[in-house]
Parts: structure tokens; C-alpha cells; sequence
């Protein structure tokens, strides 16, 4: 993993905002993204990391997740990118078995859109 973005990983454990279970799912979850061909750095993916991050500690404390309201935009976009739309639906699936919940659908369309834009922006 490049480093700026560990380095960002590392922050958020280390500033008692996430857990370290949380930072390893997250390490994962960046790793196959990475064997499936993205480009995987800070510049790429450092606010999906981020995302990732925080949606899973609000989740695991019971907090509300983002609100995610698909305009007809964002509704066209997801539909143009269906292996994102699967991926986040997976994510979601490893959240259960990792952490005891699902992700909400609101939030798996938001992931869903930071694994479109991730796709677009690999060469």
C-alpha cells in the first residue's frame, strides 16, 4: 500500500477515531481492489478510505450512516456501472460477517459511486 496512504489509515487508528479491526478490514478490502487491477493511492482512493473508515465506525457504534439520495444523475451512473454496484453489495456482505451488520443501501450506493469513480479513473 502506498504510503500517504497508510499514513492516512494510521492517523485514524492512531487519533482514536477507528478501531484497528476497522483499519484492517479496510486494508483489505484496498488490497483487492488492488488485485483487481485499480490504482490504489492516496490520490485514488483516500476519501473512499476514508469513507470506508468512518461509515464502518458508525455502524459497528450504532450511529447513523450517511444519507445517500440518488438523484437521476447519480441513478444513471450507477446503472452505467454494475460491477461497482456488485462490489459495494459484497463489501456489505464481508460487513456482516465481519461486524455482526449489514451496510445500509443508502450506504452501499455510496460506495457504489466511489468504486465507479475509482474504475474511471484507472487506466
Amino acid at each position: 500500500m502506498e504510503a500517504l496512504l497508510a499514513q492516512r489509515i494510521r492517523i485514524f487508528v492512531e487519533s482514536g477515531q477507528v478501531r484497528s479491526d476497522i483499519a484492517d478490514f479496510v486494508r483489505a478490502e484496498l488490497d483487492a481492489l488492488s488485485a483487481d487491477g485499480c490504482v490504489i493511492t492516496e490520490e485514488t482512493a483516500g476519501m473512499l478510505t476514508s469513507h470506508l473508515l468512518l461509515a464502518l465506525t458508525r455502524l459497528r457504534n450504532g450511529e447513523p450512516v450517511e444519507e445517500f439520495r440518488a438523484d437521476d444523475i447519480a441513478a444513471a451512473e450507477l446503472a452505467d456501472h454494475p460491477h461497482a454496484v456488485r462490489r459495494a453489495h459484497a463489501v456489505s456482505v464481508r460487513t456482516e460477517r465481519a461486524f455482526g451488520s449489514p451496510l445500509p443501501e443508502s450506504e452501499i450506493n455510496f460506495l457504489a459511486m466511489h468504486f465507479a469513480l475509482l474504475r474511471r479513473d484507472t487506466p
